[in-house]
């Protein structure tokens, strides 16, 4: 993979989620997000989409309260937050932000609680289309390795682009940064984000669940991972 003009390659979530070291060790993490998924289940970032609803299902109790699906409404992806991350370097280079706004649903108010995010605030952010676009063109996604805290924004982003049909932004050099973790630790249950920050002695910075800073608190996870040596090579998935 031919580094890009600066000489990086992009990690991505929250950083997206990058897929291992690249000539010029540096990569690109993303942080999709979606809104309201219930935070008692969260499976790592990042991962982590902000949604402007709940997940498919019956409402069901969580340590935010009691919060159910609305009739019709879908989860969307209403933020992505950036973090580029040198990984020769050791440093966090650069962190970006889009909001998406939402068609089929609305920020709910638990949405609001969670991540910070107005229905105003959101209703001024870019389609998904556009943001894919976005993703594609100024920041390479389909070329740049990526990593995601766990694989449940990579999933969303699967879902979303095939009901709106929208090409799919990213490319097949990707790494769980959540399943790294915990292997390298050898815990028996996966950690979310938070978790893994007090398991490796850092503090989080800014607010958890807003997706911009969980991909720099994400990033600096895959950079604790790098200086240990358990960072691993690219991977290629299949599309």
């Amino acid at each position: 993979m031919p580094p890009d003009p600066a000489g990086r390659h992009p990690f991505w979530q929250a950083a997206t989620g990058p897929g291992g070291l690249s000539p010029a060790g540096s990569h690109w993490f993303w942080w999709s997000a979606t809104s309201p998924r219930d935070p008692s289940s969260e499976p790592g970032i990042f991962p982590r989409t902000r949604q402007s609803a709940p997940p498919p299902g019956e409402g069901r109790p969580s340590r935010w309260g009691f919060w159910a699906q609305p009739p019709g409404a879908v989860s969307e992806i209403i933020e992505i937050g950036l973090t580029v991350i040198d990984l020769d370097a050791g440093e966090r280079l650069a962190r970006h932000r889009t909001l998406v706004r939402p068609v089929r649903s609305t920020v709910s108010e638990f949405c609001t609680e969670l991540t910070g995010l107005t229905p105003h605030e959101v209703d001024q952010g870019v389609s998904f289309a556009e943001a894919c676009q976005l993703l594609a063109a100024e920041h390479r996604a389909g070329t740049r390795p990526w990593v995601s805290w766990g694989d449940y924004d990579r999933n969303q982003f699967t879902r979303q682009c095939q009901a709106t049909r929208t090409p799919y932004p990213f490319g097949r050099h990707y790494t769980n940064a959540k399943a790294v973790f915990t292997e390298a630790y050898g815990l028996r249950k996966r950690p979310g984000m938070a978790q893994a920050l007090e398991i490796a002695g850092r503090r989080l910075e800014g607010r958890h669940h807003r997706g911009e800073d969980d991909a720099w608190n994400i990033a600096a996870l895959v950079l604790h991972l790098s200086e240990r040596g358990v960072w691993p090579a690219t991977v290629e998935h299949p599309a």
